[in-house]
């Protein structure tokens, strides 16, 4: 049974840890200290040295900060695209061992099965991730400023959804604080999620199966738990979901390591047992996952790599 808990999220950073049995423990992104990535860690029984892979969603700092310190005296593979693992190796003091996948494509880390998929945010590749058992998924995303259909379609029917409730509209428009600009980038349609944006998108991909829903990268001053809850509990009621376990995730506390299915469903006569596939980027025939262990090499016969520039400085990243 996989499990989940978010071990901390918001503008300052973010990182959870998806299990699957006992013997397979995925950290996704590494946005806090070293030091509160095992304090976390071990405050939700899990031994920072038994993690099996981490898995990034992007290269921004409140996503990857604590990657160098923490792989220091840890030799855990890191999985990322290319140009995610590019930007951040250029941060990096400590070896990495990097395992290249294609936005879009499926591996596995341990026992679990991880699909990856494309989301429109202002980094260089970002993507989100659905985790497979055998009887329930784990979908997260992360920084994200429109949902798309893509989105729609492989989040559909999770048992727990890890996903991003940034700003509420009228907190944000009324903000002193915050320049236009700003205010814009955050709203754009590669920026951050709202919570009506986000109550649509749980509205469209939950099933009766959904067990779990946790809110995170709140913003501190254009929202607060009890407004995101509030919008995404009316809509999770109306649309004939109240069963939910509705939650936020905390910025300095994980929260508890749960079950992604409700244990009804688990053993129930109707349970829907997902067919494992693994979609690979259009007009590619290279492995899912490669192990690369200089980010910067040259694919073998191919052109030299070129990173597109980041957008915005690490100051603008804090929302």
């Amino acid at each position: 049974m996989l499990r989940l808990s978010v071990l901390g999220s918001g503008s300052s950073g973010n990182a959870a840890v998806v299990c699957l049995g006992d013997d397979t423990r995925i950290l996704v992104d590494a946005g806090l200290s070293a030091r509160q990535l095992c304090l976390r860690l071990e405050t939700v029984g899990i031994e920072p040295d038994s993690l099996t892979g981490i898995v990034l969603t992007h290269e921004h700092g409140d996503h990857s900060c604590g990657l160098d310190v923490f792989l220091r005296k840890r030799e855990i593979p890191v999985f990322a695209t290319r140009d995610t693992s590019l930007l951040v190796s250029e941060k990096l003091k400590s070896p990495v061992p990097w395992r290249i996948f294609e936005a879009g494509a499926a591996f596995e880390v341990g026992e679990a099965v991880v699909e990856s998929f494309n989301v429109p945010h202002d980094a260089a590749d970002p993507v989100g991730f659905v985790f497979r058992g055998s009887c329930s998924s784990v979908g997260v995303l992360s920084d994200v400023g429109h949902v798309t259909q893509v989105i729609i379609d492989r989040l559909h029917g999770v048992d727990t959804l890890f996903t991003e409730a940034n700003y509420d509209e009228v907190m944000l428009q009324n903000d002193i604080k915050r320049p236009w600009a700003t205010k814009q980038r955050i709203s754009n349609r590669h920026g951050h999620l709202s919570n009506d944006q986000t109550a649509d998108l749980i509205s469209a991909v939950a099933r009766q199966n959904l067990h779990r829903v946790v809110l995170g990268h709140l913003s501190s001053d254009c929202n607060s738990p009890e407004q995101a809850l509030r919008v995404i509990r009316e809509r999770l009621e109306r649309e004939g979901f109240p069963h939910v376990d509705l939650e936020c995730a905390c910025r300095k506390k994980p929260t508890p390591l749960k079950e992604a299915a409700a244990p009804a469903a688990v053993s129930g006569p109707n349970v829907e047992h997902h067919e494992v596939k693994y979609p690979t980027a259009e007009g590619t025939n290279e492995n899912r996952v490669r192990e690369d262990q200089q980010p910067d090499r040259r694919r073998e016969n191919g052109p030299a790599l070129t990173v597109p520039e980041p957008a915005f400085e690490q100051t603008e990243w804090a929302f």
